[in-house]
């Protein structure tokens, strides 16, 4: 239990102090620099992988779980005649 109450103090101090010297490098030139840095990076990152359309996707699935579902099955039935017409495709070539 002791260790428990350790833990939890060592937590919430190394929090603090990290928002601390977040607050005060953020001001340095070199805290400037890093900001525009990651700020480019997350910009590219958001655009390469389209978080935003995963947000938007993730909200929908928390309103709407049950309609999200038969989506999820409609696109496994759709992968499912898509396989099937493939193959009856690649039959009729040969």
């Amino acid at each position: 239990m002791h260790w428990l109450i350790v833990l939890s103090l060592k937590s919430i101090l190394s929090s603090i102090i990290g928002s601390s010297f977040y607050q005060w490098f953020q001001g340095t030139t070199i805290g400037i620099w890093f900001q525009k840095q990651v700020d480019k990076f997350m910009a590219y990152f958001a655009e390469r992988w389209s978080l935003e359309l995963m947000k938007k996707d993730a909200k929908f699935r928390k309103q709407y779980p049950l309609q999200a579902d038969r989506l999820d099955a409609l696109e496994e039935d759709m992968e499912t005649l898509v396989e099937i017409f493939a193959k009856d495709i690649a039959k009729h070539k040969k």
